[in-house]
């Protein structure tokens, strides 16, 4: 029962909270910062009354890693934000951030020493393929919509470049700040849930050099349109009802991933990510008529069939499907 929920609680949740996002991104491009903030600020607040008992227990990993681990969480939430806000579409965004497997794989063979199977190396290849497809048919597209003036036109794709390179940075950053968390998890056992904590709460005096721009944009969701809110009936700024309709799904989408994390496979929490992704994506274009070639929808098969092959899914059905049999035999 538990696992049916969580996978409910994933699709729910970070599905919706894409939604949110997407409605916030497209009013007020730069508000990344607003939305990681407050996002980080409900996490951080949740954990401390409910995990760290209000600063009376102790964590069971030394606050000096998680200070290491803090400042990597930290710069690639505030820069896969960012992103954002550099002509990068949200479907983009979702493709790019699927390579994540690449960037693991890159980093566990130079940092770890691992080797992988050929079945590997071509699911990477796969990833690497569709997001290359992606991109290109993307920087395309930037050049083509900006102005017809040829300064205009460069200055946009200048701008996109930057946040191919954010994007690209932050997942290499994520990457080996999954790489030490596993070390740590190794030395100390696993404490997701401190973690979680931790990871939300240690950054937020951070978030001080970032004011200027919290305060510009908190301006701007004031003088945003009146919408009622339903059930209760009260009227607010429409933007703070998304911001706060994304930070509560963006909890939702994290606990249920949680609980998947504690009572499945690392396989099955894969699949689960994996596959709502790409039911995010799918909505993202359809219901904001996201510009989205065949080309892009090439890029994308790539991209989930490549996930779907690192995991081994076919071999792992396969070996469910054995085992089921020989108990059926035995019965």
């Amino acid at each position: 029962m538990r696992p049916a929920f969580a996978v409910g609680l994933v699709f729910a949740g970070c599905c919706s909270n894409v939604i949110f996002l997407e409605l916030l991104a497209r009013k007020h491009p730069g508000c990344g910062n607003i939305v990681t903030f407050a996002q980080f600020l409900f996490i951080a607040v949740e954990g401390f009354l409910f995990e760290a008992d209000l600063g009376r227990k102790p964590p069971a990993i030394p606050r000096r890693y998680y200070a290491v681990m803090v400042t990597m969480f930290f710069t690639v939430s505030v820069v896969n934000n960012y992103a954002l806000n550099l002509n990068i579409a949200m479907p983009l965004h979702m493709i790019f951030r699927s390579g994540s497997l690449i960037a693991n794989m890159i980093l566990g063979i130079i940092i770890l020493k691992k080797r992988y199977s050929i079945f590997k190396y071509t699911s990477i290849g796969l990833v690497s393929v569709g997001i290359f497809i992606c991109t290109f048919m993307s920087a395309k597209q930037v050049t083509s919509q900006s102005s017809a003036s040829e300064n205009d036109g460069f200055q946009a794709f200048a701008w996109w470049l930057l946040g191919i390179g954010a994007l690209t940075f932050a997942l290499l950053m994520s990457a080996r700040m999954g790489i030490f968390q596993e070390t740590l998890y190794k030395q100390f056992g696993k404490h997701s849930k401190e973690a979680l904590f931790y990871n939300h709460a240690l950054p937020l005096p951070g978030f001080i050099f970032l004011a200027s721009d919290i305060y510009d944009h908190a301006v701007l969701f004031n003088k945003s349109e009146r919408y009622q809110l339903p059930v209760i009936g009260v009227t607010a700024p429409i933007m703070w009802f998304y911001l706060f309709m994304n930070v509560v799904t963006q909890y939702v989408c994290i606990r249920g991933v949680f609980i998947l994390t504690t009572e499945c496979a690392s396989l099955t929490v894969t699949l689960v990510v994996t596959l709502r992704k790409f039911v995010s994506l799918i909505f993202s274009i359809l219901y904001f008529q996201n510009p989205f070639t065949p080309w892009h929808w090439l890029g994308t098969l790539f991209v989930f069939i490549g996930t779907l092959m690192y995991t081994e899914v076919w071999n792992n059905i396969g070996t469910t499907r054995s085992q089921l049999q020989k108990d059926d035999k035995k019965n």
